[in-house]
């Protein structure tokens, strides 16, 4: 099952998209929306458009990292 599970989030993650924006504060923020539109993670805010693109690539990045099941 934890296999599975893994499995799963992993293609989410790859089928998804990252989404870069400015909030209402002016700062730059990502989320991820899996393919069915729904968002999946949200980032912290960066104060530069080039940190969050570097957040993102760094979650590109570990997405493919193992799960550990501390439950």
């Amino acid at each position: 099952m934890r296999d599975h599970v893994h499995d799963t989030a992993r293609k989410e993650a790859h089928v998804g998209k990252y989404e870069l924006y400015k909030d209402a504060g002016s700062q730059y923020r990502f989320r991820l929306k899996a393919g069915n539109g729904e968002v999946i993670a949200t980032s912290e805010a960066y104060t530069t458009k080039a940190a969050a693109q570097k957040g993102i690539a760094s979650v590109q990045a570990n997405a493919s990292s193992d799960t550990v099941d501390l439950t």
